[in-house]
């Protein structure tokens, strides 16, 4: 039984997914006099496959998978299981990739090599339904112009281009195929000129990448939008009388 907890009260579950095999050792060796470990994972389909199978109460969730990115994963966890809280325990401490992780449905996101008191800390916030950011994640996003984010942009493809937008908003490679009407192989075929020509060498700078990439799209949408509103006047009526 762990300590404080009052006699008949369950455990709560969680799952560990890591592609690291002493992190998955080190988290269960923490965790266990807590927690009831009831899977743990190495993959996304490791994962999916162990969802079907176990109910847990909390997810900790690594950004690096071998096979899939983490944020991206994010919806098919929820899918399966919508209560399960999702914790992202990454080495990334960037706040880009916090925030597009919490937009997805992740509760918390911390660092890798956060301390024990930390990793419980956020565990108890987010089986609450509390939000949980390490303080060490920077408080602000950067968001810069489009134009200015990347030259490098600017010189892909308009396919390449779409396949980067659409890997910022969450899809895989094969939902990107449905999408664009092509093979799975050409969007790897596009994704890798363009991670080439942006100079980003894995999957995860790409996905940071993509994210500020939607981020600045969509800041220029909603200034757009507001620059319509005002031309076309943006008088108050008032009530009669």
């Amino acid at each position: 039984m762990a300590r404080g907890r009052p006699p008949g009260i369950a455990k709560s579950r969680l799952i560990i997914v890591d592609d690291h095999r002493m992190v998955v050792e080190g988290f269960c060796s923490t965790l266990a006099p807590t927690y009831d470990i009831v899977g743990v994972a190495y993959g996304s389909e490791d994962l999916l496959a162990l969802l079907r199978s176990r109910r847990a109460d909390c997810l900790l969730l690594d950004l690096q998978l071998p096979d899939r990115h983490g944020i991206n994963l994010i919806p098919d966890v929820l899918a399966l299981q919508p209560e399960l809280r999702i914790l992202i325990v990454t080495m990334f401490l960037d706040r880009c990739l916090a925030d597009a992780a919490l937009a997805a449905g992740a509760y918390g996101f911390i660092p890798k090599d956060a301390s024990g008191d930390e990793l419980r800390c956020a565990i108890t916030d987010v089986l609450a339904g509390r939000r949980h950011l390490s303080p060490r994640v920077p408080k602000r996003s950067e968001r810069t112009s489009l134009d200015a984010l990347h030259p490098g942009y600017q010189c892909l493809t308009p396919r390449q281009q779409a396949v980067v937008r659409l890997f910022g908003d969450g899809k895989t490679e094969t939902e990107i195929a449905d999408v664009l009407g092509v093979a799975p192989s050409t969007v790897t075929f596009h994704k890798q000129k363009a991670q080439r020509a942006l100079g980003l060498r894995t999957d995860s700078e790409l996905l940071r990448y993509a994210v500020l990439i939607r981020l600045c799209l969509e800041d220029k949408i909603a200034t757009a939008s507001s620059a319509s509103s005002t031309a076309r006047g943006g008088a108050v009526a008032l009530p009669p009388g």
